[in-house]
């Protein structure tokens, strides 16, 4: 180990001579005078041996420099300026080189380790020791020197190392120092932090001390954000709501888990300016952990950032409950009003007459909360409700304000982000004002969002019903229509050969008689009186069927995505029906997106729980399949999406549509027993939801497939046929018919001029094709009578509408046949034969 100075200085400092410059030039002006005095042989032998001296010592001088003997003297300064930092550094400075040679240590790094000169030098695994804490400290940092890496350490050492106390606290930092061209050095460095680490438990202790005087206060205290989350909550009121202060500030506790009621609406509609501080005084209940009330006063503050967006919350709570402060009528009485006013379902708020709200209770924060975000013109009435009803409001509020009595209750829309109705009463409050202070106004309002959308869905499905009889009766009419004009063009056609050249004009009138009779079906559809086959389902293999088919529909720009539900229950439709429904809405969604887009078809089951996620009123909960039909394509207006089931409305162009597709999707669904309902954006696309219900079927059920029976090829026959028909142009062709087939025929219009002819037949009939609606007496009541009567003879029921109308009206276990109108002669005439075997 060499020496070390005791000041830490080891290199002497260097400066320049000015004395031995100027001997150096007399030397060299010398020199020159001696060579210009000399023979030329010697001068020049001198001349060599001078400039071989000069070489030699500049040879020498650049190794010492090399070496360090010599430094130029800028270098030299700087050195010495860092090296006076160093050794008048307070913190104790120590280099050292490999594991424990130093090589440097200055006075205040002597002073600590109580050295004089370098045998005495302690190094830090030496200076420091004592308990485990400060080994495994030294540890960390001789490891950190030995890898090269940067450590810091706070140790308590006791005794001190320097001066007096029972204990003190040192800073040990070590890190590497890099020299080029040689071996890395370690700069340690120690500092006495006692005094600072006295400061930090001063302050410390004076914030537990803090935290201990909110804590145990006389009165309640909590923090929430803006989201409602609790960050903070004092022991006070911990201990009045018995909650354990380990679930506060880990989001085990929010605003509304406290508060009562609607209470947390009103922390949550207090609002303010960019940069305000508001404060709020309200009176609500708290919530126990247990479930009893609590009723308090709350001092809420909330500071707001220069965007409007609320900070933390400072709320102080005041227990209010008796026995809490002093018995005082008057206080007792205050409390039991701010309960009732705060615990009331219905929302009220006093008002002045410009229709800024005083003060407001917790269920009006929850019903009206855009009223009470003060906006431009402060906390207004005005702000919540719609532009349409503000001129109505004002007139409203005027004469509650002038103290007129019995003011008609007002109807409003609340817009946002869910549109609600309300029904608002005004009635003047009766408050006593100051000087300059308008009178107030009392608001009472009742939430009528559910009330108003079961009056619309009622009067909805009232106009419904009604233009589905008004298309069921149009239809049946139509239907006796076309059956006369389908069943006389049938007798014409018997008698012209295709050549005559009338034949063609006759299969014109047929032809055209078959397309009304369509759109006839498509009417009954809607009124849901059509008839239907229904049968049992798997919708998977339906809509695989289908697939081919819907793919041509759509087009090559439009892309067509099946996505089956697994495992789909059973529904019983018919087929032919179902398939129809898909096949209109799928070319509704093709004409959506005349530039091309995807429509995707999905299936799956939906449980009698999961019918409330869907959020439809009138949807009853079941078990259903659910078929969803999405496009991309323009959607559909709110002003329209009302009217497009109804008969004959269409958003298309004329010639384009026959407004009866929807109509009809919509009789089907709804005759199967399902529901239909559609969700549509302008501009985003439109999904229609079909709810078929779940078909579960009987223990004792067995599918039996029932044999088809072939119509016979000899449609001749010949017994009596008794033909009750009201409409004279149906019964005139269906007699003519039978007749021209071999078969008697006993006319009749109505059923009781049937019975008369049944008597005076003496009961010899073989077969009744009768109507079903008919004036007088329909065909189901002519049937009891005539069972009643002994005529035991076989039934046909024609009619327009659906088998299942009218089947209920007749005997039970009666069997009867049915032939759907309009009918051709063929199908007549070959029911007939069926039915006379």
């Amino acid at each position: 180990m060499s020496d070390m100075p005791a000041a830490g200085i080891d290199r002497p400092a260097r400066s320049g001579s000015p004395g031995l410059v100027l001997g150096l030039a007399i030397l060299l002006v010398a020199v020159v005078v001696a060579f210009s005095v000399l023979p030329r042989d010697e001068a020049q032998r001198l001349i060599l041996a001078f400039l071989a001296l000069l070489a030699v010592i500049g040879v020498f001088a650049l190794f010492a420099l090399g070496v360090g003997f010599i430094q130029f003297a800028g270098h030299g300064a700087r050195n010495d300026l860092t090296k006076l930092v160093a050794d008048t550094s307070t913190e104790g400075l120590l280099v050292t080189e490999g594991e424990n040679q130093p090589l440097y240590a200055n006075d205040a790094y002597m002073a600590l380790s109580g050295a004089r000169n370098a045998t005495d030098l302690k190094l830090v695994d030496r200076l420091f020791s004592g308990t485990a804490d400060v080994s495994e400290a030294v540890y960390r940092l001789a490891l950190a020197a030995r890898e090269g890496k940067r450590c810091t350490e706070e140790l308590r050492i006791s005794p001190p190392l320097l001066g007096d106390g029972p204990v003190a606290w040192y800073r040990v930092r070590v890190r590497a120092l890099e020299r080029p061209g040689a071996k890395r050095a370690t700069l340690w460095s120690v500092a006495d932090i006692t005094r600072e680490r006295e400061r930090h438990e001063n302050v410390f202790q004076e914030l537990q001390h803090a935290i201990d005087f909110l804590d145990h206060a006389p009165a309640g205290f909590f923090s929430s954000d803006a989201e409602g989350r609790i960050s903070y909550m004092n022991a006070t009121l911990a201990g009045w709501l018995d909650y354990d202060l380990a679930q506060v500030g880990t989001g085990g506790l929010s605003v509304s888990d406290l508060v009562a009621g609607n209470g947390a609406a009103l922390l949550a509609a207090v609002a303010g300016s960019p940069g305000d501080v508001r404060t709020e005084v309200l009176d609500v209940d708290l919530k126990r952990r247990n479930g009893q009330s609590l009723p308090v006063r709350l001092l809420h503050r909330v500071a707001f950032s220069q965007d409007a967006t609320p900070g933390i919350s400072r709320t102080l709570v005041l227990n209010r409950a008796s026995g809490e402060e002093p018995a005082e009528d008057l206080r007792a009485a205050e409390v039991r009003f701010a309960r009732l006013f705060n615990s009331t379902p219905m929302a009220i708020a006093s008002l002045d007459r410009r229709g800024h709200i005083v003060r407001s209770n917790a269920a009006f924060a929850k019903l009206i909360p855009q009223a009470l975000k003060g906006g431009e013109g402060g906390r207004s009435i005005y702000a919540a409700v719609a532009e349409r009803d503000r001129a109505a409001l004002e007139s409203t509020i005027g004469e509650a304000a002038s103290g007129k009595g019995d003011i008609a209750p007002l109807d409003v829309t609340l817009p946002g982000e869910k549109e609600h109705s309300a029904r608002l009463f005004f009635a003047a409050s009766g408050e006593e004002v100051g000087p300059g202070e308008e009178p107030r106004v009392t608001l009472y309002a009742l939430d009528t969002t559910e009330q108003r959308a079961l009056q619309e869905n009622f009067a909805q499905s009232q106009k419904m019903q009604a233009i589905g009889q008004l298309a069921g009766g149009v239809a049946h009419d139509f239907n006796n229509v076309l059956t006369a004009i389908i069943g006389f063009s049938d007798l014409l056609l018997a008698n012209h050969r295709p050549t005559d050249p009338a034949f063609h004009d006759i299969m014109q009138i047929k032809q055209n008689a078959n397309r009304a009779a369509g759109l006839v079906r498509q009417l009954l559809a809607f009124s849901r009186r059509q008839t239907l086959r229904p049968q049992v389902l798997q919708l998977g293999e339906v809509l695989s069927d289908l697939h081919n088919l819907l793919r041509r529909l759509v087009g090559e720009t439009i892309e067509l995505d099946v996505k089956h539900g697994r495992d789909l229950w059973p529904v019983k439709a018919d087929l032919n029906q179902f398939e129809q429904v898909i096949v209109n809405l799928v070319v509704n969604a093709r004409d959506a997106m005349p530039n091309g887009g995807k429509v995707v078809i999905r299936t799956h089951n939906v449980t009698q729980a999961q019918c409330a996620d869907f959020r439809e009123s009138q949807l009853t909960p079941a078990d259903y399949v659910l078929i969803e039909i999405e496009d991309e394509g323009h959607g559909i207006p709110a002003d329209v999406r009302d009217k497009i089931f109804e008969p004959f409305f269409t958003t298309k162009e004329v010639g384009k549509g026959t407004g009866l597709g929807l109509s009809m999707v919509y009789g089907i669904v709804r005759q199967t027993g399902g529901f239909i309902f559609v969700d549509s954006a302008v501009g985003e696309g439109t999904t229609f939801r079909l709810f078929l219900p779940r078909h579960v079927p009987d223990e004792n059920e067995i599918a039996i497939k029932a044999e088809t029976a072939k119509p016979a090829a000899d449609l001749t026959g010949h017994g009596t046929i008794l033909l009750v028909e009201d409409e004279e142009a149906v019964r005139a062709f269906g007699a003519r018919a039978l007749k021209a087939r071999g078969y008697t025929v006993l006319e009749a219009a109505s059923g009781v001029e049937a019975l008369e002819v049944v008597d005076e037949a003496g009961g010899k009939i073989d077969l009744i094709v009768s109507d079903v609606v008919m004036p007088e007496m329909d065909g189901p009541t002519m049937f009891g009578e005539l069972r009643k009567r002994g005529v035991k003879c076989r039934v046909i029921f024609v009619s327009g509408y659906a088998e299942e109308a009218f089947s209920k009206n007749l005997p039970e276990g009666e069997d009867f046949g049915f032939m759907p109108k309009p009918f051709t002669l063929k199908q007549l005439i070959e029911a007939v034969k069926m039915n006379m075997g």
